[in-house]
């Protein structure tokens, strides 16, 4: 399970790059449920051995909705939208995969750094966990349509899933899946709202909103 694991961590990482490389939003959003299929395993594969009826749950939860539902409901969205590219991002493509690896490199120097309560599974999983988590909230300021944006939350979110499941053994499941509905919550309200917006206006562009005057 440890083979897994590690392979899962380095998948996460390949995913995290692949997403700020890509410029069509159905690829993107492709590649994020890849990651909720991958999270699944990541809760399984760290509790090797010590499986339950609670880890179970976090797994079939964690797949169900990050790698099914959310990416279902940004399809929705999306074609909704009539969009298909994200055009000219604040940061481009090549110097967000290379913001990507530095994000990773920082990842592993402040891993090294940081005092746990007991050693991990795997000495990948803290590093994953912190560079999902930075290339989450690149994707959120660097990208200008509202789906972007949302992909770069629910991306964060990941992150933090895969801190908690690999490292914060005793956290209840009651925490973690109120994670998992907080997430719920505002990628479904973030889908009302592009689909109000592709409705009413001609772009999802959020940074047209700074025009808009009374």
């Amino acid at each position: 399970m440890r083979v897994l694991l590690d392979t899962a961590m380095v998948l996460l990482v390949f995913t995290n790059l692949r997403l700020l490389g890509l410029s069509r939003i159905n690829a993107s959003i492709r590649t994020v449920a890849a990651q909720g299929v991958l999270l699944g395993l990541v809760a399984l594969a760290s509790h090797a051995g010590a499986w339950n009826a609670r880890i179970l749950l976090i797994a079939a939860v964690g797949i169900a909705i990050k790698g099914v539902a959310f990416p279902l409901l940004l399809f929705r969205a999306l074609r909704a939208a009539k969009i298909r590219r994200e055009v000219e991002p604040f940061l481009g493509y090549i110097p967000s995969v290379l913001a990507g690896v530095a994000a990773f490199l920082l990842s592993l120097g402040i891993a090294a750094r940081l005092p746990l309560p007991g050693r991990p599974p795997s000495d990948l999983i803290v590093p994953t966990a912190l560079t999902t988590m930075l290339v989450g909230l690149l994707v959120i300021v660097s990208r200008k349509k509202a789906l972007s944006q949302a992909l770069g939350y629910l991306v964060f979110e990941n992150g933090i899933y895969v801190f908690g499941v690999g490292v914060a053994y005793e956290a209840p499941a009651l925490v973690e899946m109120g994670v998992l509905l907080d997430v719920f919550v505002a990628v479904f309200v973030m889908g009302i709202i592009v689909f109000h917006i592709a409705r009413e206006f001609d772009s999802i562009d959020t940074t047209r909103l700074a025009t808009l005057k009374e």
